[in-house]
């Protein structure tokens, strides 16, 4: 690889660092290629990109990003999964994926905009809903309140009902 193919290999990483919401670094050490595939089509399908690294550019991509506290991640084979929009979503699904496969792909970590994860805490965001069910989940909560009092502001009306309903059929027996 010359000069211009790392300069631009290190510019695309530091890209995606920079942009991504999040990044969740795995060990892939011992996945097939077909496993490698299967696993970055996956990712692909839901707007995750996966790429294997070269340590030594994926450092320099770092500093440039302005993220040297991802320096220490990059030690042996390296993936890494960028996150875009939802930022469980990496997380969920190689977690996910490694439940689901009994894989020998492991998660060496990752990074949450300017804020390190250990492996633990990838997992832990992997266990948070995605930001639709959390939304709808709130707008459910504010809903409740109201609902509840609806009801408590319509049962002195049902109960007239009930009352004027009964007289009604009272004066019809006569």
């Amino acid at each position: 690889m010359n000069k211009e193919q790392k300069a631009q290999i290190v510019a695309e990483l530091k890209q995606a660092i920079a942009r991504c919401s999040s990044g969740i670094f795995t060990n892939y050490k011992g996945l097939s290629n077909a496993e490698l595939s299967l696993l970055r089509r996956r990712l692909r399908e839901l707007g995750i990109e996966y790429r294997v690294v070269k340590n030594t550019l994926a450092r320099f991509a770092a500093e440039k990003a302005g993220k040297e506290f991802l320096i220490n991640l990059f030690k042996g084979p390296v993936a890494i999964a960028f996150g875009y929009d939802d930022v469980t979503e990496p997380a969920r699904v190689l977690t996910g994926y490694i439940r689901s496969s009994d894989s020998i792909l492991s998660i060496k970590g990752g990074f949450l905009g300017d804020q390190l994860l250990d492996q633990n805490e990838v997992v832990n965001l992997a266990s948070i809903p995605s930001r639709d069910i959390l939304l709808a989940q709130i707008v459910t909560g504010m809903q409740n309140p109201v609902a509840v009092l609806i009801n408590c502001l319509a049962h002195p009306l049902r109960n007239l009902n009930t009352v004027l309903q009964s007289r009604i059929k009272q004066l019809e027996e006569k």
